[in-house]
């Protein structure tokens, strides 16, 4: 005859439907499941002999987890932490492992471009800093301070020595400042660019829409129907896109553009209108300034520093434009290509607001200095 145990459990309303719901629960550890079964069969008033024999359970184990509850209440039924397996290798082996990832493989003559986790275990093998170690330990070290070897990615280093000057004003403007003087209520800025080489693809299978687990599916192939150019005008603090599509890309295209929106109100009677632009053809050099002004006597053209399209906000626009006008394209022609950029610019200008524009010169200043801790021998700093 077993003894009475002398933790006899009460339970609340709230730990009970706790307890009910973990007991219930198919996807949860099987562990925690029986642990909440025992605490409701001892709180019901079965002896710890009968839960044990109605759950195939050693009587010990079920001793145990009451008493756990009982002296602890739901805590009581987690696991305990424990100490672990000591650490296997010194903390120089890590931090040299590290390092190394953070190399380039050239620089110990290894004739790879970049590490992976069992390459870097390999080397350290290879290189004596220890006797073995298993890929996987290299790539939780690696984790612990988010090092990873075997992602890259592209960037340009800017080489333009009026960089930070260029970028400044460009900044200042949309913060409605030129040359230190605050815009007027008659003066606006405009983010212009040109997305060219559009592509009218008509996919050789129509489309199966999304349905339940199943991802809306796009046939791979299709047939190509002609590219066209998308220009665009983004007037920065009015959130109020203007664009018009072309055959391509030019000085004319580009000048159609500016009619456009110089012709238009307000920008037809603005006593300034700035227009930021990139380095691209059709809007390069002091030509194309004295073209702006001659056309436009109120149009002021500002060229970005080159490789800074990032800082042209037009490229936001772009941006929206490609993820959902563009793709995934299925076109018929190029007319259906540029029907449905124009249809969205009446969409996107009535439910647009300014860019949260948070880059400013302080920001230019602290990358221009980071950029120049890398500059290769030679070339001119860009921090003033």
């Amino acid at each position: 005859m077993s003894r009475r145990s002398p933790f006899v459990i009460a339970l609340s309303d709230a730990d009970r439907a706790v307890l009910v719901e973990r007991s219930r629960a198919y996807t949860a550890p099987f562990a925690e499941v029986v642990r909440a079964k025992i605490v409701l069969l001892a709180a019901g008033g079965e002896q710890n002999t009968a839960i044990a024999e109605r759950l195939d359970l050693d009587v010990d184990v079920v001793s145990r987890w009451r008493k756990r509850f009982f002296e602890e209440g739901l805590d009581g039924l987690e696991d305990r932490k424990r100490s672990g397996r000591p650490r296997s290798f010194p903390a120089q082996v890590v931090a040299e492992v590290k390092a190394m990832a953070c190399e380039p493989p050239s620089a110990r003559e290894v004739p790879l471009s970049r590490w992976s986790s069992a390459e870097l275990a390999a080397q350290a093998v290879a290189e004596g800093l220890v006797a073995s170690v298993a890929a996987s330990t290299v790539r939780r070290w690696l984790a612990e301070d988010a090092i990873r070897p075997w992602r890259y990615r592209s960037w340009i280093f800017p080489r333009d020595p009026q960089f930070a000057v260029k970028a400044a004003r460009v900044l200042d403007l949309y913060q409605r400042v030129w040359e230190g003087v605050e815009l007027g209520d008659d003066e606006y800025v405009i983010s212009a660019d040109e997305k060219s080489q559009l592509q009218a693809l008509s996919r050789c299978h129509p489309e199966l829409g999304p349905a339940p687990g199943r991802a809306r599916r796009v046939e791979f192939e299709y047939d190509r129907h002609g590219t066209l150019a998308y220009f665009g005008a983004y007037d920065v603090h009015r959130a109020r896109l203007m664009g018009r599509v072309e055959p391509s890309t030019g000085i004319a295209p580009f000048g159609a553009l500016v009619r456009q929106v110089m012709s238009s109100e307000p920008y037809a009677s603005a006593s300034r209108v700035f227009w930021v632009v990139y380095n691209g053809s059709s809007h390069a050099g002091q030509a194309s300034i004295r073209r702006m002004t001659a056309a436009w006597p109120t149009a002021t053209l500002v060229h970005l520093p080159v490789h800074a399209s990032w800082l042209n906000q037009i490229e936001i626009v772009f941006s929206v434009i490609q993820r959902k006008v563009v793709k995934p394209a299925n076109f018929a022609d190029l007319d259906a290509l540029a029907q449905r950029l124009t249809d969205f610019q009446p969409r996107y200008n009535a439910t647009a607001t300014p860019f949260d524009w948070t880059f400013t010169r302080a920001d230019l200043a602290d990358l221009c200095r980071r950029i120049d801790a890398h500059r290769p021998a030679g070339t001119p700093a860009l921090a003033a």
